[in-house]
């Protein structure tokens, strides 16, 4: 698959994904900005709001019934985190042309309204409408409630947050509750004009039609989108290691404890440390997995992932109160394991194999390759799936184990419950 990129106009950038071996295409607009605590609330917000309608078809009904006239096309809006950027748009997916009765054309009418979701929406008196703004807020603190509720995903966000406090990389893609929580018509409406005008607007196609229909399309629908100073993304600054690592304790009511800890990344060896990781705890069958959890019972859940922009390691697990030193003890036991060298050949081709089959799938969905090359775009990078694969085929395992020593603890987060801190 040759991948096709190309500046539109000034910071819009259009990604073609060539596939043919879909019935449907994918059509995505997505803006990335900066993450930050003061906006990331009302960035989140705003797509939501965006998808309840435009001038043209002001309500979700009549917005449904265009749809349906497309054939039934799909429009969802999209929050996303990547590295140190927010990336909010939408993401439609419609029958591929070359399925389409009587030789329709889907393209331009979808594309045509995208760009109204975006740049002709619906408004009252130059701002948005009070009972969409009402209702999406709503939403949209039910959903940061909601991590809250899932004591996995909180801890997980924890962690980071106190890891990278006063880092981008801490903060949550739907920002804070209180945030959340005082948005404004007027200041969405704000937020709105000021994101379209200066956040960078990625552009994303897999289908079958031709790279210059497709640019031709987009370049319509998007003739009235303001591009005023426009900012260049600042790539994610590594995370500096500590002196001395940190320990974490929060209090609440639950049943099951939930470890989480940091480490930072000495090396930028990526293919090596992505490697070390997957050996480590990044798939079913790492070290965290076969003997903190499998063989020792000390977990209920035990995983790692590696953060290549930031430089970091976080290890998430769950585990009962009192098994706290045990499971902390024996995590750091296999982290030296595989700095160290001690593992079988099959664990280290069943750790390459793991990788080589995640990126090949890739191509096997379009929601994938465009989540993929957002991710890319996004972070400054312009790796393939295949170079990566290639990468992932060439490291040695001397290269990952010294890139692995390079791995030291940074942070240590613990969420336990009431009777266990009594």
């Amino acid at each position: 698959m040759k991948v096709i990129r190309k500046q539109l106009a000034e910071g819009v950038y259009l990604t073609c994904l060539p596939a043919r071996k879909f019935k449907t295409s994918l059509l995505s607009a997505q803006f990335v900005t900066p993450l930050t605590d003061k906006n990331a609330a009302v960035h989140a917000l705003l797509p939501a709001v965006l998808r309840r309608g435009t001038m043209r078809f002001p309500d979700m009904g009549s917005l449904s019934v265009e749809l349906d006239r497309l054939y039934g096309a799909e429009i969802d809006y999209t929050v996303r985190k990547k590295a140190e950027s927010q990336c909010v748009g939408f993401v439609a997916s419609f029958i591929d042309d070359a399925f389409v009765p009587g030789g329709e054309k889907l393209l331009e009418p979808v594309s045509d309204l995208l760009g109204e979701l975006i740049c002709a929406p619906a408004t009252k008196n130059g701002r948005f409408l009070p009972e969409y703004v009402e209702g999406e807020r709503t939403n949209l603190v039910d959903a940061i409630r909601g991590i809250l509720n899932d004591k996995r995903d909180y801890a997980d966000l924890r962690l980071l947050q106190e890891m990278c406090a006063g880092e981008p990389y801490g903060v949550s893609r739907f920002g804070d509750e209180k945030s959340a929580a005082k948005i404004s018509p007027q200041r969405l409406y704000a937020a709105y004009t000021a994101l379209i005008a200066s956040a960078r607007l990625e552009l994303f196609y897999s289908g079958s039609a031709a790279p210059e229909r497709v640019e031709g399309a987009l370049l319509r629908a998007f003739s009235a989108l303001p591009r005023e100073n426009v900012r260049e993304l600042a790539p994610a600054a590594f995370h500096p290691a500590r002196e001395e690592a940190r320990t974490v304790t929060d209090v609440m009511d639950v049943t099951q404890g939930k470890l989480g800890m940091g480490f930072t990344c000495g090396s930028r060896d990526f293919p090596a440390l992505l490697l070390g990781n997957t050996l480590f705890g990044g798939s079913s069958n790492s070290k965290l997995f076969l003997n903190v959890r499998e063989k020792l019972s000390l977990c209920y859940y035990a995983s790692s992932m590696y953060h290549r922009q930031k430089g970091i390691i976080t290890v998430s697990s769950g585990v009962e109160f009192e098994n706290f030193q045990k499971a902390y003890d024996e995590i750091m036991l296999q982290l030296r394991a595989v700095q160290n060298g001690e593992l079988e050949d099959w664990e280290l081709e069943g750790a390459r194999s793991t990788l080589l089959n995640a990126y090949a799938s890739i191509g096997d969905s379009q929601a994938r390759l465009e989540n993929f090359y957002l991710g890319q775009a996004a972070t400054g990078q312009s790796e393939t799936p295949e170079e990566l694969a290639t990468d992932v085929r060439n490291t040695s395992a001397a290269r990952i184990f010294e890139a692995m020593q390079t791995v030291t603890l940074d942070t240590v987060y613990f969420l336990k419950g009431k009777e266990a801190a009594e």
